[in-house]
Protein backbone atom coordinates (compact mmCIF):
# COMPACT_ATOMS: atom_id res chain seq x y z
CA UNK A 1 0.00 0.00 0.00
CA UNK A 2 2.45 2.56 -1.21
CA UNK A 3 1.62 6.19 -0.47
CA UNK A 4 2.68 9.40 -2.10
CA UNK A 5 3.52 12.50 -0.15
CA UNK A 6 0.81 15.03 0.61
CA UNK A 7 0.56 17.69 -2.08
CA UNK A 8 2.14 21.00 -1.16
CA UNK A 9 0.66 22.92 -4.10
CA UNK A 10 -0.66 26.35 -3.08
CA UNK A 11 -3.47 25.88 -5.57
CA UNK A 12 -4.66 22.75 -3.77
CA UNK A 13 -4.59 23.54 -0.02
CA UNK A 14 -7.05 20.78 0.84
CA UNK A 15 -5.44 18.04 -1.24
CA UNK A 16 -4.95 14.80 0.66
CA UNK A 17 -2.12 12.42 -0.10
CA UNK A 18 -3.04 9.91 -2.79
CA UNK A 19 -2.69 6.21 -2.05
CA UNK A 20 -3.96 3.01 -3.59
CA UNK A 21 -6.37 2.87 -0.67
CA UNK A 22 -7.71 6.38 -1.31
CA UNK A 23 -7.93 5.86 -5.07
CA UNK A 24 -9.87 2.62 -4.81
CA UNK A 25 -12.16 3.96 -2.09
CA UNK A 26 -12.79 7.22 -3.90
CA UNK A 27 -12.90 7.65 -7.66
CA UNK A 28 -12.95 3.99 -8.63
CA UNK A 29 -15.55 3.04 -6.03
CA UNK A 30 -18.11 5.38 -7.59
CA UNK A 31 -17.77 3.71 -10.97
CA UNK A 32 -17.63 0.16 -9.68
CA UNK A 33 -20.34 0.27 -7.01
CA UNK A 34 -22.67 -1.99 -8.97
CA UNK A 35 -19.96 -4.60 -9.25
CA UNK A 36 -17.97 -4.43 -5.98
CA UNK A 37 -19.77 -3.56 -2.72
CA UNK A 38 -18.38 -0.90 -0.40
CA UNK A 39 -17.97 -3.48 2.33
CA UNK A 40 -15.29 -5.11 0.20
CA UNK A 41 -13.60 -1.89 -0.84
CA UNK A 42 -13.48 -0.53 2.68
CA UNK A 43 -15.13 2.77 1.79
CA UNK A 44 -13.58 6.18 1.10
CA UNK A 45 -10.06 6.57 2.48
CA UNK A 46 -10.17 3.07 3.99
CA UNK A 47 -8.11 -0.02 3.38
CA UNK A 48 -10.13 -2.88 1.96
CA UNK A 49 -10.71 -5.56 4.65
CA UNK A 50 -8.97 -8.08 2.43
CA UNK A 51 -5.73 -6.07 2.50
CA UNK A 52 -3.21 -5.96 5.31
CA UNK A 53 -2.24 -2.71 6.97
CA UNK A 54 1.36 -1.57 7.05
CA UNK A 55 1.94 -0.84 10.73
CA UNK A 56 4.85 0.87 12.49
CA UNK A 57 5.66 0.65 16.19
CA UNK A 58 6.89 3.64 18.19
CA UNK A 59 8.29 2.46 21.50
CA UNK A 60 8.59 -1.30 21.08
CA UNK A 61 10.69 -2.53 24.00
CA UNK A 62 8.04 -2.92 26.72
CA UNK A 63 4.27 -2.61 26.41
CA UNK A 64 4.79 -1.84 22.74
CA UNK A 65 5.98 -5.40 22.11
CA UNK A 66 2.71 -6.78 23.50
CA UNK A 67 0.68 -4.32 21.42
CA UNK A 68 2.54 -5.26 18.25
CA UNK A 69 2.03 -8.96 18.88
CA UNK A 70 -1.70 -8.23 19.09
CA UNK A 71 -1.71 -6.62 15.63
CA UNK A 72 0.77 -9.03 14.05
CA UNK A 73 -1.94 -10.28 11.68
CA UNK A 74 -0.97 -7.17 9.68
CA UNK A 75 2.36 -6.18 8.13
CA UNK A 76 4.79 -4.83 10.74
CA UNK A 77 6.98 -2.75 8.45
CA UNK A 78 8.92 -0.38 10.73
CA UNK A 79 10.01 -0.28 14.37
CA UNK A 80 11.27 2.65 16.39
CA UNK A 81 12.84 2.70 19.84
CA UNK A 82 15.39 4.93 21.53
CA UNK A 83 16.99 1.94 23.30
CA UNK A 84 17.94 -0.79 20.84
CA UNK A 85 19.07 -3.15 23.61
CA UNK A 86 15.64 -3.08 25.25
CA UNK A 87 14.00 -3.43 21.84
CA UNK A 88 16.30 -6.23 20.64
CA UNK A 89 13.83 -9.07 21.16
CA UNK A 90 11.13 -7.18 19.26
CA UNK A 91 13.55 -6.50 16.43
CA UNK A 92 14.29 -10.23 16.25
CA UNK A 93 10.59 -11.08 16.17
CA UNK A 94 10.00 -8.81 13.19
CA UNK A 95 13.23 -9.11 11.16
CA UNK A 96 11.76 -7.60 7.98
CA UNK A 97 10.78 -4.35 9.72
CA UNK A 98 13.10 -1.40 9.24
CA UNK A 99 14.64 -0.06 12.48
CA UNK A 100 14.76 3.56 13.65
CA UNK A 101 15.59 5.53 16.78
CA UNK A 102 13.69 8.73 15.93
CA UNK A 103 10.01 8.33 15.05
CA UNK A 104 10.08 11.67 13.20
CA UNK A 105 12.65 10.29 10.77
CA UNK A 106 10.72 7.06 10.43
CA UNK A 107 7.40 8.74 9.63
CA UNK A 108 8.98 11.08 7.11
CA UNK A 109 10.95 8.34 5.37
CA UNK A 110 8.53 5.38 5.44
CA UNK A 111 5.69 6.62 3.24
CA UNK A 112 4.17 3.14 3.06
CA UNK A 113 2.98 3.26 6.69
CA UNK A 114 -0.81 3.14 7.14
CA UNK A 115 -1.03 3.04 10.93
CA UNK A 116 1.14 3.38 14.02
CA UNK A 117 1.18 1.91 17.51
CA UNK A 118 2.50 4.40 20.09
CA UNK A 119 3.75 2.85 23.33
CA UNK A 120 6.40 5.29 24.51
CA UNK A 121 6.51 6.86 27.98
CA UNK A 122 3.56 9.22 28.47
CA UNK A 123 5.39 12.45 27.71
CA UNK A 124 6.00 11.37 24.09
CA UNK A 125 2.48 10.08 23.38
CA UNK A 126 1.12 13.38 22.11
CA UNK A 127 3.95 14.45 19.82
CA UNK A 128 4.21 11.00 18.22
CA UNK A 129 0.45 10.56 17.82
CA UNK A 130 -0.07 14.07 16.48
CA UNK A 131 2.59 13.73 13.80
CA UNK A 132 1.04 10.47 12.62
CA UNK A 133 -2.50 11.89 12.68
CA UNK A 134 -1.50 14.94 10.65
CA UNK A 135 0.00 12.59 8.07
CA UNK A 136 -3.34 10.78 7.82
CA UNK A 137 -2.23 7.63 9.62
CA UNK A 138 -4.41 5.61 11.98
CA UNK A 139 -3.19 5.60 15.59
CA UNK A 140 -3.31 3.18 18.50
CA UNK A 141 -1.84 4.95 21.55
CA UNK A 142 -1.24 3.50 24.97
CA UNK A 143 -2.88 5.06 28.01
CA UNK A 144 -3.03 7.69 29.26
CA UNK A 145 -3.57 9.31 25.89
CA UNK A 146 -1.34 12.25 26.85
CA UNK A 147 0.62 13.72 29.76
CA UNK A 148 -1.10 17.12 29.76
CA UNK A 149 -4.68 18.37 29.60
CA UNK A 150 -3.86 20.57 26.60
CA UNK A 151 -2.40 17.65 24.66
CA UNK A 152 -5.51 15.54 25.27
CA UNK A 153 -7.77 18.25 23.87
CA UNK A 154 -5.51 18.81 20.85
CA UNK A 155 -5.12 15.12 19.97
CA UNK A 156 -8.86 14.42 20.14
CA UNK A 157 -9.55 17.42 17.91
CA UNK A 158 -6.93 16.45 15.34
CA UNK A 159 -8.15 12.84 15.14
CA UNK A 160 -11.71 14.05 14.60
CA UNK A 161 -10.68 16.46 11.86
CA UNK A 162 -8.47 13.96 10.02
CA UNK A 163 -11.02 11.16 10.28
CA UNK A 164 -8.44 8.51 11.17
CA UNK A 165 -9.21 5.36 13.16
CA UNK A 166 -8.00 5.60 16.76
CA UNK A 167 -7.91 3.52 19.92
CA UNK A 168 -6.38 4.23 23.33
CA UNK A 169 -4.81 1.26 25.05
CA UNK A 170 -7.18 0.75 27.95
CA UNK A 171 -7.93 -2.87 27.20
CA UNK A 172 -10.64 -3.11 29.84
CA UNK A 173 -13.02 -1.39 27.44
CA UNK A 174 -13.24 -4.74 25.64
CA UNK A 175 -14.19 -6.65 28.80
CA UNK A 176 -17.62 -8.23 29.07
CA UNK A 177 -17.96 -6.79 32.59
CA UNK A 178 -17.34 -3.31 31.24
CA UNK A 179 -20.41 -3.67 29.05
CA UNK A 180 -22.49 -5.17 31.83
CA UNK A 181 -21.81 -2.11 33.99
CA UNK A 182 -23.26 0.09 31.25
CA UNK A 183 -26.27 -2.10 30.62
CA UNK A 184 -27.19 -2.64 34.27
CA UNK A 185 -26.92 1.04 35.15
CA UNK A 186 -28.92 2.05 32.09
CA UNK A 187 -31.47 -0.59 33.08
CA UNK A 188 -31.91 1.11 36.46
CA UNK A 189 -30.50 -1.81 38.46
CA UNK A 190 -29.39 0.52 41.27
CA UNK A 191 -31.39 3.61 40.32
CA UNK A 192 -29.88 7.02 39.48
CA UNK A 193 -26.18 7.08 40.40
CA UNK A 194 -25.03 10.05 42.45
CA UNK A 195 -21.71 8.84 43.81
CA UNK A 196 -18.85 6.64 42.57
CA UNK A 197 -15.67 5.45 44.27
CA UNK A 198 -12.69 4.14 42.26
CA UNK A 199 -9.25 3.04 43.39
CA UNK A 200 -5.93 1.38 42.64
CA UNK A 201 -2.97 0.40 44.80
CA UNK A 202 -0.49 1.93 42.33
CA UNK A 203 2.33 2.96 42.62
CA UNK A 204 2.53 -0.27 44.60
CA UNK A 205 1.39 -3.66 43.34
CA UNK A 206 0.87 -6.80 45.40
CA UNK A 207 2.56 -5.04 48.30
CA UNK A 208 5.68 -4.19 46.30
CA UNK A 209 6.78 -0.76 45.03
CA UNK A 210 6.04 -0.66 41.31
CA UNK A 211 7.64 2.73 40.68
CA UNK A 212 8.97 5.50 42.92
CA UNK A 213 6.89 8.48 44.06
CA UNK A 214 7.39 10.91 46.91
CA UNK A 215 11.12 11.29 46.23
CA UNK A 216 13.50 14.03 45.15
CA UNK A 217 15.56 14.14 41.98
CA UNK A 218 18.77 12.07 42.22
CA UNK A 219 21.93 14.13 42.48
CA UNK A 220 24.43 11.76 40.87
CA UNK A 221 24.84 11.63 37.11
CA UNK A 222 25.88 8.16 35.90
CA UNK A 223 26.91 7.58 32.33
CA UNK A 224 24.20 7.04 29.73
CA UNK A 225 24.07 3.41 28.50
CA UNK A 226 25.62 3.15 25.05
CA UNK A 227 22.45 1.62 23.62
CA UNK A 228 20.18 4.47 24.78
CA UNK A 229 19.69 7.80 23.01
CA UNK A 230 18.90 9.87 26.10
CA UNK A 231 18.10 13.07 24.21
CA UNK A 232 15.48 11.26 22.12
CA UNK A 233 14.09 9.56 25.23
CA UNK A 234 13.51 12.99 26.79
CA UNK A 235 11.79 14.17 23.64
CA UNK A 236 9.76 17.32 24.39
CA UNK A 237 10.33 17.15 28.17
CA UNK A 238 12.70 19.59 29.90
CA UNK A 239 16.31 18.45 29.83
CA UNK A 240 17.76 16.64 32.84
CA UNK A 241 20.77 14.32 33.16
CA UNK A 242 20.22 10.61 32.62
CA UNK A 243 19.59 8.41 35.63
CA UNK A 244 18.27 4.84 36.00
CA UNK A 245 15.68 6.33 38.38
CA UNK A 246 13.74 7.25 35.22
CA UNK A 247 14.24 4.38 32.79
CA UNK A 248 13.19 1.91 31.62
CA UNK A 249 9.91 1.86 33.59
CA UNK A 250 10.52 4.08 36.61
CA UNK A 251 9.42 7.27 34.82
CA UNK A 252 5.70 7.07 35.64
CA UNK A 253 5.92 8.80 39.03
CA UNK A 254 7.88 11.85 37.79
CA UNK A 255 5.88 14.98 36.93
CA UNK A 256 7.88 15.61 33.74
CA UNK A 257 7.17 12.15 32.33
CA UNK A 258 4.03 10.61 33.84
CA UNK A 259 0.99 11.07 36.03
CA UNK A 260 1.26 8.41 38.70
CA UNK A 261 -1.40 5.90 39.65
CA UNK A 262 -4.23 8.15 38.49
CA UNK A 263 -2.80 8.47 34.98
CA UNK A 264 -1.97 4.78 34.88
CA UNK A 265 -4.78 2.73 36.45
CA UNK A 266 -7.18 5.65 36.70
CA UNK A 267 -7.63 5.51 32.94
CA UNK A 268 -8.52 1.81 33.22
CA UNK A 269 -10.80 2.07 36.21
CA UNK A 270 -12.57 5.32 35.38
CA UNK A 271 -13.31 4.39 31.76
CA UNK A 272 -16.39 2.30 32.62
CA UNK A 273 -17.59 5.14 34.88
CA UNK A 274 -17.30 7.67 32.07
CA UNK A 275 -19.03 5.39 29.56
CA UNK A 276 -21.85 4.19 31.84
CA UNK A 277 -22.61 7.62 33.31
CA UNK A 278 -21.91 9.48 30.07
CA UNK A 279 -19.45 11.83 31.76
CA UNK A 280 -17.58 14.61 30.01
CA UNK A 281 -15.78 17.49 31.66
CA UNK A 282 -15.95 17.87 35.45
CA UNK A 283 -17.20 21.13 36.90
CA UNK A 284 -14.64 21.07 39.70
CA UNK A 285 -11.95 18.90 41.26
CA UNK A 286 -10.11 18.94 44.58
CA UNK A 287 -7.79 16.48 46.30
CA UNK A 288 -5.74 15.49 49.32
CA UNK A 289 -2.52 13.56 49.51
CA UNK A 290 0.63 12.70 51.37
CA UNK A 291 3.49 15.18 51.02
CA UNK A 292 3.73 16.69 47.52
CA UNK A 293 7.24 16.79 46.09
CA UNK A 294 8.49 19.15 43.39
CA UNK A 295 9.71 16.31 41.17
CA UNK A 296 7.29 13.46 41.78
CA UNK A 297 3.71 12.69 42.61
CA UNK A 298 2.96 11.90 46.26
CA UNK A 299 2.94 8.39 47.70
CA UNK A 300 -0.87 8.36 47.97
CA UNK A 301 -3.74 10.65 47.09
CA UNK A 302 -7.50 11.00 46.90
CA UNK A 303 -9.09 13.09 44.15
CA UNK A 304 -12.70 14.29 44.17
CA UNK A 305 -14.57 15.30 41.00
CA UNK A 306 -17.98 16.92 40.63
CA UNK A 307 -19.96 16.46 37.42
CA UNK A 308 -23.19 18.24 36.55
CA UNK A 309 -26.44 16.69 35.37
CA UNK A 310 -26.38 15.35 31.82
CA UNK A 311 -28.84 13.53 29.56
CA UNK A 312 -31.40 12.79 32.24
CA UNK A 313 -28.75 11.66 34.73
CA UNK A 314 -28.30 13.56 38.02
CA UNK A 315 -25.12 15.32 39.18
CA UNK A 316 -22.53 12.86 40.43
CA UNK A 317 -19.50 12.95 42.71
CA UNK A 318 -16.58 10.75 41.69
CA UNK A 319 -13.86 9.88 44.21
CA UNK A 320 -10.46 8.41 43.32
CA UNK A 321 -8.03 6.72 45.75
CA UNK A 322 -4.49 5.47 45.08
CA UNK A 323 -1.34 4.41 46.89
CA UNK A 324 -3.20 1.90 49.06
CA UNK A 325 -6.02 4.22 50.10
CA UNK A 326 -9.50 2.68 50.04
CA UNK A 327 -13.02 4.10 50.24
CA UNK A 328 -15.33 3.36 53.16
CA UNK A 329 -16.77 -0.12 53.15
CA UNK A 330 -20.08 0.04 51.25
CA UNK A 331 -23.39 -0.88 52.84
CA UNK A 332 -24.48 -4.29 51.68
CA UNK A 333 -21.03 -5.84 51.29
CA UNK A 334 -21.08 -9.11 53.16
CA UNK A 335 -18.95 -9.37 56.31
CA UNK A 336 -17.14 -12.32 54.78
CA UNK A 337 -15.94 -10.26 51.80
CA UNK A 338 -13.15 -7.71 51.65
CA UNK A 339 -12.66 -4.86 49.21
CA UNK A 340 -9.98 -5.60 46.66
CA UNK A 341 -6.83 -3.81 47.75
CA UNK A 342 -5.60 -3.59 44.15
CA UNK A 343 -8.37 -2.13 41.98
CA UNK A 344 -12.09 -1.60 42.23
CA UNK A 345 -15.24 0.48 41.74
CA UNK A 346 -18.34 1.22 43.79
CA UNK A 347 -21.40 2.78 42.14
CA UNK A 348 -23.85 4.17 44.70
CA UNK A 349 -27.38 4.56 43.35
CA UNK A 350 -30.66 5.66 44.88
CA UNK A 351 -31.89 2.05 44.89
CA UNK A 352 -28.74 0.05 45.52
CA UNK A 353 -25.00 -0.43 45.11
CA UNK A 354 -22.82 -2.06 42.48
CA UNK A 355 -19.37 -3.33 43.45
CA UNK A 356 -16.81 -3.98 40.70
CA UNK A 357 -13.74 -5.97 41.66
CA UNK A 358 -10.56 -5.72 39.61
CA UNK A 359 -9.27 -3.31 36.99
CA UNK A 360 -11.11 -2.08 33.95
CA UNK A 361 -14.57 -2.98 35.22
CA UNK A 362 -14.17 -6.72 34.71
CA UNK A 363 -16.34 -8.22 37.47
CA UNK A 364 -19.44 -6.23 38.44
CA UNK A 365 -22.13 -7.43 40.84
CA UNK A 366 -24.93 -5.96 42.88
CA UNK A 367 -24.57 -6.15 46.65
CA UNK A 368 -25.60 -7.88 48.76
CA UNK A 369 -25.45 -11.21 46.93
CA UNK A 370 -29.16 -11.76 47.47
CA UNK A 371 -29.90 -8.72 45.34
CA UNK A 372 -27.61 -10.00 42.58
CA UNK A 373 -29.47 -13.31 42.54
CA UNK A 374 -32.83 -11.53 42.31
CA UNK A 375 -31.80 -9.20 39.49
CA UNK A 376 -33.22 -10.03 36.08
CA UNK A 377 -30.55 -9.01 33.63
CA UNK A 378 -31.62 -6.85 30.69
CA UNK A 379 -31.05 -7.78 27.02
CA UNK A 380 -27.62 -6.94 25.67
CA UNK A 381 -27.68 -3.34 24.46
CA UNK A 382 -24.04 -2.99 23.39
CA UNK A 383 -22.18 -4.91 20.70
CA UNK A 384 -19.62 -7.32 22.15
CA UNK A 385 -15.94 -6.76 21.41
CA UNK A 386 -14.05 -8.76 18.83
CA UNK A 387 -10.92 -7.85 20.79
CA UNK A 388 -9.47 -4.50 21.80
CA UNK A 389 -6.75 -4.43 19.15
CA UNK A 390 -8.94 -6.13 16.55
CA UNK A 391 -11.51 -3.34 16.95
CA UNK A 392 -8.86 -0.86 15.87
CA UNK A 393 -7.66 -2.98 12.93
CA UNK A 394 -11.25 -3.33 11.73
CA UNK A 395 -11.82 0.42 12.12
CA UNK A 396 -8.70 1.19 10.07
CA UNK A 397 -10.01 -0.94 7.22
CA UNK A 398 -13.76 -0.27 7.30
CA UNK A 399 -14.38 2.94 9.22
CA UNK A 400 -16.21 1.11 12.02
CA UNK A 401 -16.13 2.45 15.57
CA UNK A 402 -13.82 1.60 18.44
CA UNK A 403 -14.92 1.75 22.05
CA UNK A 404 -11.93 3.77 23.24
CA UNK A 405 -11.45 6.06 20.25
CA UNK A 406 -9.84 9.42 20.90
CA UNK A 407 -13.25 11.08 20.98
CA UNK A 408 -13.86 9.14 24.20
CA UNK A 409 -10.25 8.87 25.37
CA UNK A 410 -9.55 12.61 25.04
CA UNK A 411 -12.17 13.86 27.55
CA UNK A 412 -11.41 10.96 29.90
CA UNK A 413 -7.71 11.82 29.85
CA UNK A 414 -8.46 15.53 30.33
CA UNK A 415 -10.39 14.81 33.51
CA UNK A 416 -7.82 12.35 34.84
CA UNK A 417 -4.88 14.70 34.29
CA UNK A 418 -6.85 17.63 35.69
CA UNK A 419 -6.99 15.63 38.91
CA UNK A 420 -3.20 15.48 39.01
CA UNK A 421 -3.11 19.27 38.57
CA UNK A 422 -5.13 19.61 41.77
CA UNK A 423 -2.71 17.25 43.52
CA UNK A 424 0.21 19.31 42.27
CA UNK A 425 -1.48 22.45 43.62
CA UNK A 426 -1.56 20.93 47.09
CA UNK A 427 -5.15 19.71 46.84
CA UNK A 428 -6.76 23.05 46.09
CA UNK A 429 -10.21 23.05 44.51
CA UNK A 430 -10.14 23.86 40.80
CA UNK A 431 -13.20 25.21 39.01
CA UNK A 432 -12.96 24.02 35.41
CA UNK A 433 -14.32 25.99 32.46
CA UNK A 434 -14.05 23.34 29.79
CA UNK A 435 -15.53 25.46 27.01
CA UNK A 436 -12.90 28.17 27.44
CA UNK A 437 -10.23 25.72 28.57
CA UNK A 438 -9.19 27.37 31.81
CA UNK A 439 -9.27 27.06 35.57
CA UNK A 440 -11.27 30.10 36.61
CA UNK A 441 -10.81 30.33 40.39
CA UNK A 442 -7.08 29.67 40.56
CA UNK A 443 -5.37 31.20 37.50
CA UNK A 444 -1.90 30.13 38.65
CA UNK A 445 -2.92 26.49 38.21
CA UNK A 446 -3.37 26.97 34.46
CA UNK A 447 0.39 26.72 33.97
CA UNK A 448 0.09 22.98 34.65
CA UNK A 449 -2.33 22.40 31.78
CA UNK A 450 0.68 22.24 29.46
CA UNK A 451 4.37 23.14 29.29
CA UNK A 452 6.87 24.53 26.80
CA UNK A 453 8.43 21.80 24.65
CA UNK A 454 12.15 21.66 24.06
CA UNK A 455 13.40 22.97 20.75
CA UNK A 456 12.76 20.60 17.87
CA UNK A 457 9.51 19.19 19.29
CA UNK A 458 6.04 20.35 18.34
CA UNK A 459 2.46 19.26 18.74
Amino acid sequence: MEKRKRSTSKNSPTMKKISRRTFIGGSTAAAAMTIVPASVLGGPNRTAPSEKLNIAGIGVGGQGRWDLDNVSSENIVALCDVDWARAADTFKSYPKAKKYRDFRVMLEKENRIDAVVVATPDHVHAVASMMAIKMGKHVYCEKPLTRTVHEARAIAKAAREEGVATQMGNQGMAFEGNRLINEWIWDGAIGPVREVHAWSDRPTHNGQIFWAQGVDRPKDTPAVPTTLDWDLWLGPAPYRPYHPAYVPFAWRGWWDFGSGGLGDMGIHNLAPVFSALKLGAPESVHSSSTLVYKETLPLASTVHYEFGARGGMPPVKLHWYDGGMLPARPDGLEDTRELSREDGLIFVGDKGTMYVEGWGGNSPRLIPEAKMKEYKRPPKALPRSIGHHKEWIQACKTGSSTRSNFGFAGPLTEAVILGTVSVRMGGKRLVWDSRNFKITNLPEANKYLHYKYRSGWTL
